[in-house]
């Protein structure tokens, strides 16, 4: 048996993660290490694959990949690490074979990863318009970043977690029904990384998804 085969049949991402110190909660997800991950969008167990930048892959890539190493380099890491016998053979010259296209499934969750990209962005936005727009006892009217804030961030958090937690129909029900709205949120997110203020205020009065709870006013107290 040789490296590649001894380490997949006895070590698990779950467990590498664990060895080389990533927290993986009980529901099977961390802290991607591979990008600014600031919620837990990596799921983990035997593979792993992330909701955030995409990367995906056995035990194997995961090595290869936290420890920038090629991989046969991360399969003898880890059969060190985790004192797994195996047969050693002399390399062989490897003849390379043509770039495959992509294929359905690879394109899904390159799809997805995107789609779980512009939403976490959008409700990380919105909670700090909760925050920094938040009226003054003395103001008449609400900002409208502060009232896009309300009426969005439940809704956006929810479909974050149909997108970390619910099967895979689940999933791919919510990118066909959001998918047009969704290409317009990540539009709008890229033109709020460069609009001024004033910019910012016009914007805010344009719903970025349906609002399943109906509209609020901008005026106080409505």
């Amino acid at each position: 048996m040789n490296v590649f085969e001894a380490v997949k049949q006895t070590v698990t991402t779950r467990q590498a993660a664990g060895n080389y110190g990533i927290h993986v909660n009980r529901a099977g997800k961390a802290n991607c290490p591979f990008h600014n991950d600031r919620t837990p969008s990596m799921k983990v167990d035997k593979r792993f694959h992330c909701f955030g930048c995409g990367a995906d892959g056995d035990v194997i890539d995961f090595t290869a990949q936290l420890y920038g190493l090629d991989a046969k380099s991360a399969a003898e890491k880890l059969a060190a690490d985790f004192q797994i016998s195996y047969t050693h053979h002399k390399r062989k010259e490897m003849v390379k074979k043509p770039i495959r296209e992509k294929s359905e499934e690879q394109m899904y969750r390159e799809l997805e990863a995107r789609f779980f990209r512009v939403l976490s962005d959008y409700f990380h936005l919105l909670r700090h318009w909760e925050r920094a727009y938040a009226p003054k006892p003395e103001d008449e009217t609400w900002h409208p970043l502060f009232v896009e804030a309300l009426q969005k961030k439940d809704h956006i958090e929810y479909l974050l977690d149909v997108l970390l937690y619910d099967p895979i129909e689940e999933r791919a029900a919510l990118i066909k029904d959001y998918g047009k709205e969704v290409m317009k949120l990540e539009r709008r997110l890229s033109e709020l990384g460069t609009g001024t203020e004033g910019e910012l205020e016009d914007v805010g009065r344009e719903p970025a998804l349906p609002d399943p709870g109906g509209s609020q006013g901008t005026s106080r107290g409505e």
